[in-house]
């Protein structure tokens, strides 16, 4: 099956519509997806160019296998991530977007998500990864836009949910 995003003001996704892959054949029984906006248009009522094809295995910028694992062939992955109800479409870089996570957070279009502006949180240590493993604590870094704020060298902050 294919999934078609419906776009509404400024590339918002309002809707996700599935339509069966022979929906998609042109006229030399190949897959198009302008085919396949024309039928949702012809269903839908709603312009042809306001549906934009979307994949279901796609995320991060990568195709996966039903299983989940990383396919080996990436030339399926199709706009960086699976369009999701809220998401925008970013035209210039054909990209479906979740929301912006924080305000600071910028758009990496290599992973087709989104990075915090000072880089990934620090490694837990040997000694907070085995006390996860037992049970004792539950360590984790999350993301604090206030303390990035007041200072742009910070923002990830180390906690132990079981506290």
């Amino acid at each position: 099956m294919a999934h078609f995003a419906k776009l509404g003001v400024n590339g918002k996704v309002i809707a996700v519509h599935g339509l069966d892959n022979d929906k998609l054949l042109n006229a030399d029984s190949v897959e198009d997806e302008t085919v396949g906006q024309q039928e949702l248009q012809r269903i839908h009522g709603w312009p042809a160019a306001m549906w934009i094809m979307t994949s279901y295995n796609t995320r991060g910028g990568k195709y996966y296998n039903a299983d989940g694992t990383e396919a080996a062939d990436q030339s399926k992955a199709l706009r960086g991530n699976y369009a999701g109800i809220g998401y925008t479409y970013d035209e210039d870089n054909n990209i479906f977007w979740p929301k912006q996570p924080y305000a600071s957070w910028v758009k990496n279009t290599s992973t087709a998500s989104w990075d915090s502006p000072i880089g990934a949180a620090s490694a837990l240590t040997a000694e907070q990864t085995a006390q996860n493993e037992a049970g004792t604590h539950q360590w984790g870094y999350s993301w604090n836009e206030s303390n990035y704020q007041s200072d742009n060298t910070t923002g990830w902050v180390l906690a132990d949910s079981k506290a």
